[in-house]
C-alpha cells in the first residue's frame, strides 16, 4: 500500500498534451494540413531522391487533382519550399521527371525479385505496370550501358576486338529493350492510361492549360515552367545517341538538349563524357575494318528498330486512344485532359518529333568509304 502511495506521488499529473491531443480539438489533428518539411535532416543521396520522389508526386496530385476545370496555379508553400530545398540539394527541378516516377520508384516486393512501385498516384494496375515495364526496360539496358563504357576504352587503348564485341553486345541490348517493352501490352490499358494517367505526367510548360506556369509560394512571385515526365528524360537513348554519333534536327536537338536538365547531374555528367570521347565512327571508318562497319550498323539498325516500336506504343496509347475518347459517350472513366490532345506529357508534338528522331538515327548508317 505504501509503495502505490508513493507512485502516485511520483507519477506525472495527467495532461491532454503529453498524448497529443488538443485542448480545442480533441483527438482531431489540428490543422493537418502537411506541415513545412525540413530537408536538413535527409542523411544521403538516396533519402533526397526518394524526398524528391514523395514531394513531386504529391504535387502533380495537387495540381491535377481535379483535372483541367479547376487548376490551382499556385503551389502552396507546405510543397513548394521543400520541394524545391531538395530539387536544388539533387540537381533536379521541382516537378515529377522520369528519374522519381521510374528510376526511383521500384522495389523488390519478395525473395523471388517480383517488383512493386513505391508510391502512385491514380491508375491502378495499369499505372503500376506502365511505371514497372518502364523500369525492365531500364533494367535491359544495363548491359549495353556497360557495353558503351568498354568500347569507348577500347577506342582510348586500341583493340579492335575487344571493340566488335562490346558492339556486338550493344546490338543484342538494344534489341532486348525492345522485347522489354512490348510487355507495356500485356499491362497498360491504352483508355485509362489516357484518361486517368497522363495527366498526372503532364507538367506546366508547353501546356495550354496552364499557359503561365505555376507559381511556387515562398520561393518566387513569378510562375515557373517545367515540362513534365518524358521518355526523353532517360539517360540511356542520350548516351547511345552520342556514342553512336546519331545527330537529330535542331528542333529535336533542342528538346532533348533541354530534357537532360531533367536527369540527375552525374547521369548528365556521363553523357556529356560520352560526348567528349572519341568518335567511335571516325574510328571505324579510319580503321578500314569491315567487321567493325557492319558491327556499327547492326547498331544503328536495332536503335531503329526500338524506334519503330516506340512509334506504335505511342499512337497507341496516344493518338488511338485520343480518338476512342472522343466518341465514348459514358463509362467509368473520366473525362481524358484536352489541353496535351495529341502532345506528349514533355509537351511536344510526339509522333513528329518521334519519326524526326527515328529518321536522324537511320541517316546514321555508315557506308564503304570509296
Amino acid at each position: 500500500m505504501e509503495s502505490e502511495h508513493h507512485n502516485l506521488k511520483t507519477a506525472p499529473s495527467l495532461s491532454l498534451g503529453r498524448f497529443h491531443i488538443s485542448e480545442e480539438y480533441g483527438f482531431l489533428l489540428p490543422n493537418p494540413l502537411m506541415p513545412l518539411l525540413n530537408c536538413q535532416f535527409l542523411r544521403d543521396y538516396p533519402e533526397q531522391r526518394l524526398a524528391h520522389l514523395v514531394l513531386s508526386l504529391i504535387t502533380m496530385g495537387y495540381i491535377w487533382q481535379e483535372g483541367e476545370t479547376k487548376l490551382d496555379e499556385v503551389l502552396p508553400r507546405n510543397l513548394a519550399l521543400p520541394l524545391t530545398e531538395v530539387s536544388r540539394s539533387v540537381g533536379l527541378p521541382p516537378i515529377l521527371v522520369h528519374s522519381d516516377l521510374v528510376l526511383a520508384n521500384w522495389t523488390m516486393k519478395d525473395p523471388e525479385s517480383n517488383l512493386d512501385i513505391i508510391v502512385s498516384f491514380p491508375g491502378g494496375e495499369s499505372l503500376r505496370g506502365f511505371v514497372l515495364v518502364t523500369v525492365l526496360v531500364e533494367k535491359a539496358a544495363v548491359p549495353g550501358i556497360k557495353a558503351l563504357v568498354q568500347a569507348v576504352n577500347a577506342i582510348l587503348k586500341p583493340n579492335q576486338d575487344f571493340l566488335l564485341q562490346s558492339l556486338q553486345q550493344l546490338r543484342l541490348c538494344i534489341k532486348d529493350m525492345t522485347r522489354t517493352l512490348g510487355q507495356m501490352h500485356d499491362y497498360v490499358d491504352p483508355d485509362i492510361f489516357y484518361a486517368v494517367i497522363r495527366i498526372f505526367l503532364s507538367g506546366w510548360r508547353d501546356n495550354p492549360a496552364l499557359p503561365r506556369g505555376v507559381i511556387y509560394e515562398g520561393v518566387s512571385k513569378e510562375p515557373q515552367t517545367y515540362s513534365g515526365g518524358s521518355a526523353a528524360q532517360s539517360t540511356v537513348l542520350h548516351a547511345f545517341d552520342e556514342f553512336l554519333g546519331i545527330h537529330h534536327s535542331k528542333e529535336s536537338a533542342d528538346f532533348l538538349y533541354r530534357m537532360r536538365d531533367y536527369m540527375p547531374l552525374s547521369h548528365k555528367a556521363f553523357v556529356e563524357e560520352i560526348r567528349l570521347a572519341p568518335s567511335l565512327r571516325g574510328h571505324i571508318l579510319s580503321s578500314g575494318v569491315d567487321q567493325l562497319l557492319r558491327a556499327y550498323n547492326q547498331c544503328i539498325e536495332a536503335l531503329v528498330e526500338l524506334r519503330n516500336y516506340h512509334i506504335n506504343i505511342v499512337a497507341k496509347y496516344l493518338i488511338t486512344a485520343s480518338a476512342k475518347a472522343k466518341i465514348r459517350t459514358s463509362g467509368q472513366l473520366p473525362e481524358p485532359p484536352q489541353a496535351l490532345e495529341e502532345r506528349g506529357t514533355g509537351g511536344t508534338a510526339v509522333l513528329r518529333f518521334l519519326k524526326s528522331v527515328r529518321d536522324k538515327t537511320l541517316e546514321a548508317i555508315l557506308h564503304h568509304s570509296g
